[in-house]
């Protein structure tokens, strides 16, 4: 498989890690102290890191960090909206509509040419 495969699965992979890590707390422990939710947000993000760092490496060897951060920013946004709108039940938004548009416009202009 190409290299862009790789990174596309193991940047998604890590990105549901990292949106869990992140936002979960928000609604599964929000009765609770903030620094339990730390804890485990850390540990959630320890299995984001064990897939981001080798999808960004693999990734390295055909995309330019930049790219590579568009290509990460692409896939949050597809897996954010899909968290926030079925786990933490918030509402649809045009916003999320237009930062995919401001998005698609970062990849068009990091990877002409390329």
């Amino acid at each position: 498989m190409p290299p862009l495969f790789w990174t596309v699965v193991l940047l998604a992979c890590s990105n549901v890690f990292m949106t869990f890590a992140w936002y979960a707390h928000l609604k599964a422990l929000n009765d609770r102290p903030w620094w339990i939710a730390a804890v485990a947000s850390w540990a959630l993000a320890f299995f984001e890191y064990l897939l981001q760092v080798p999808a960004n490496r693999i990734g390295y060897t055909q995309f330019s960090v930049a790219q590579l951060k568009i290509l990460q920013e692409v896939i949050t946004l597809s897996v954010f909206v899909p968290f926030a709108l079925f786990y933490l039940r918030e509402p649809l938004r045009w916003d999320y509509l237009w930062a995919g548009v401001c998005l698609v416009g970062a990849v068009y202009f990091m990877f002409r040419g390329a």
